[in-house]
């Protein structure tokens, strides 16, 4: 009986009583049709009518302690999802946060050489000068991959909402352009945002998930971009909106419909060795939804000049009296 809700603990008692009912009822029926009639002509239906009200009260007394029962294992299950969600995730921030140090140490380093190289005034050997740019390329790509990681498992847990609160958008894109300025220049693009209005000041907004989403655009835009990427910042009166715009080859129209899928990549279409996870773009589109926004693109493929992809993420600009707080 543990478990069970008022109303199904209502809906049991109520059957258990029919089908006691119904038991009086059919053993009553020789002595109750004897007193009507001396040809006992109803002891036949109140049998009958009592057996109906024995089966009826347990058809629903057994409903009702099998739906308690599934009920139960589905919130157990759900507890237990959301447990090892917990725990996994715990392991995966200590991971990160393991993982951030000698990727910072590492960096620094690689700034520390190339300053004395500078100092120094001595000519770099190519060999040693792309080592360089390699590190300080690579250390991001890792860091968001481990980043990755940490909001998949979170996606993991159904019952996770979008942390609302006030926050800065222009700080944040701000932020996210900074770390990729230094790689676009060593892969020869250069990189520019801006918003409008210039003083976009605050929209209530899950920093994270923002945060996540545009460093996933970016990285994306300056690992395909031929010499130029783009980030806009804009609003209206009901949504504010992300642009990130790059002058890479595009993307085929026939792959559109697939570059938001989990782990799909143009390679895995034709069967080559993958150059990423595919996992970037299905995490940036699922926190957008999650915060009640979306995650569009548009892309242009020509050999000729025109060609360029741009991705466009759209969030509500909510409030607390929209009732979306913590959603």
């Amino acid at each position: 009986m543990n478990g069970l809700s008022r109303r199904s603990m209502a809906a049991l008692i109520a059957g258990l009583v029919v089908s006691l009912a119904g038991l009086v009822l059919m053993l009553a029926s020789p002595f109750a049709g004897s007193v009507v009639s001396e040809n006992l002509w109803l002891v036949e239906p109140l049998a009958v009518a009592g057996a109906a009200g024995i089966a009826a009260g347990l058809a629903t007394a057994v409903a009702v302690l099998t739906l308690g029962q599934r009920s139960r294992a589905a919130a157990e299950s759900t507890k237990m999802r959301q447990q090892w969600s917990q725990l996994t995730q715990h392991y995966f921030d200590v991971f990160g946060h393991d993982m951030g140090r000698p990727i910072r140490r590492i960096l620094g380093k690689e700034r520390e050489v190339r300053a004395r190289l500078a100092e120094a005034q001595k000519k770099v050997e190519p060999a040693i000068q792309e080592l360089l740019d390699e590190i300080e390329q690579q250390a991001p790509s890792f860091r968001l991959m481990v980043s990755n990681i940490q909001v998949l498992v979170q996606l993991e847990d159904q019952a996770a909402r979008a942390q609302v609160a006030p926050v800065a958008p222009s700080q944040i894109v701000r932020n996210v352009v900074d770390r990729y300025v230094g790689i676009g220049r060593d892969r020869g693009v250069n990189i520019s945002w801006w918003s409008e209005p210039a003083e976009f000041g605050l929209e209530y907004s899950d920093a994270a998930a923002l945060d996540h989403i545009v460093t996933n655009l970016v990285d994306n835009a300056i690992r395909f971009a031929t010499s130029q990427v783009e980030v806009r910042l804009t609003r209206n009166p009901s949504h504010f909106f992300v642009r990130v715009w790059d002058d890479g080859r595009g993307i085929p129209e026939h792959y559109l419909a697939h570059i938001f899928d989990r782990g799909w990549t143009p390679e895995v279409a034709g069967r080559q060795e993958r150059t990423s996870s595919g996992l970037g773009l299905y995490i940036a589109r699922t926190l957008a939804l999650r915060s009640r926004g979306e995650l569009t693109v548009e892309s242009v493929a020509t050999a000729g000049p025109g060609h360029h992809t741009a991705f466009t993420l759209t969030l509500p600009r909510a409030n607390p009296g929209d009732g979306i707080g913590n959603r």
